[in-house]
């Protein structure tokens, strides 16, 4: 048996009811009907805590595996700059013209490189993680 309940709803939520209930070709009785059983039901929020949690490990994930390329790429610029500062010798005024086409060159080459290794899919990091035996301790590794 079903009971009769009259009730008031705002003219823009009535008229959002009546276009969701003509969308879907159903009564507006029978929308308003799952939406309080949904809405009442004590697993709802349970469900939706869920499926929160699972985003949210989701996304935990994906930030950790950012922060970890991150920090490879950091460690990996960081390990250049250091080993070119110490074995670059600085050049004479009269080299410099010279040495900065030259740069020039060698730079627009890297970038064609760059291009090159980023069509073919394959990043630093993976070839790092393919690299590194996981066997390895990295806590007693010496750093440079």
């Amino acid at each position: 048996m079903r009971t009769k309940h009259t009730f008031r709803l705002p003219p823009d939520l009535a008229s959002r009811l009546a276009d969701h209930a003509s969308r879907k070709r159903v009564p507006q009785a029978l929308v308003v009907e799952t939406a309080l059983a949904s809405f009442l039901s004590p697993d709802n929020s349970e469900r939706m805590e869920a499926a929160l949690g699972r985003r949210l490990d989701r996304l935990t994930r994906h930030v950790e595996r950012l922060e970890r390329h991150i920090t490879i790429s950091n460690e990996a610029l960081a390990l250049f700059v250091r080993f070119w500062l110490t074995a670059t010798p600085p050049l004479p005024d009269t080299a410099q013209p010279a040495a900065q086409t030259k740069g020039r060159e060698r730079y627009e080459g890297f970038v064609e490189a760059l291009g090159r290794r980023l069509a073919r899919g394959r990043t630093l990091a993976q070839e790092i993680s393919l690299d590194v035996e996981p066997t390895q301790p990295s806590a007693t590794a010496p750093r440079d």
